[in-house]
């Protein structure tokens, strides 16, 4: 029994005219190019025609937002799942090109590898992979598929974890765009990813990303 697929979205374009790394800052919500990136998204799993069983976010503004057209669509409810939230971080309600100059920010950058400044890479991958696993248990065989919206650290990372790579890596070459979708199947004990799509691309243009690092 299970789920056939769990997909991993991320929200849309955050209203952030300062250019703050926002992390876990609560009140930050969608902007108008980020509800019509949300809408992209949802609109794509709509068209896979593929049953929907379960519509999780993560507790923030903007994965509720951008998950709010999938539960449209579908007609279900969100379920809150504070396991996929954005990780903390040392860097939130700072520019970082500002703070990565002041000398006072530089300890933190002692364990890229870690990261030491937010939480461990090998921390996110467990919380997200549990969260993958229990979801994907809750649905019954051939139900349907379970959505996810959570950030781009935390679906990066379970990405790299569960590909078998290295968890440290450089946040300017992650693929997780803006209302992209990362998809995975049970394959006996493990996860396996089968797909990635980008429905809002040609809304990126000028958007401003800067959600973590």
């Amino acid at each position: 029994m299970g789920a056939s697929q769990i997909h991993l979205v991320r929200h849309g374009e955050v209203y952030n005219p300062s250019g703050v790394l926002y992390g876990r800052i609560p009140g930050f919500r969608l902007s108008e190019r980020g509800e019509l990136m949300a809408r992209s998204a949802a609109d794509d799993i709509v068209a896979r025609e593929r049953p929907i069983a379960r519509v999780y976010a993560s507790p923030l503004q903007r994965a509720q937002e951008s998950a709010a057209p999938i539960a449209e669509l579908t007609g279900l409810d969100i379920r809150t799942e504070a396991r996929i939230i954005e990780p903390t971080n040392h860097f939130e309600g700072k520019v970082m090109s500002r703070a990565l100059r002041n000398p006072i920010n530089w300890p933190v950058l002692r364990a890229p590898s870690v990261p030491s400044w937010g939480e461990p890479y090998l921390s996110i991958a467990d919380r997200m992979v549990r969260a993958m696993e229990d979801a994907w248990n809750e649905v019954a065989d051939g139900e349907g598929d379970v959505v996810m919206v959570s950030h781009q650290l935390p679906i990066w990372t379970t990405h790299r974890f569960i590909a078998g790579e290295q968890l440290a890596h450089d946040p300017r070459r992650r693929r997780c765009d803006l209302s992209s979708i990362t998809s995975f199947e049970r394959v006996g004990d493990s996860f396996i990813e089968v797909g990635y799509s980008n429905p809002a691309a040609g809304l990126a243009a000028g958007a401003i990303d800067v959600g973590a690092v």
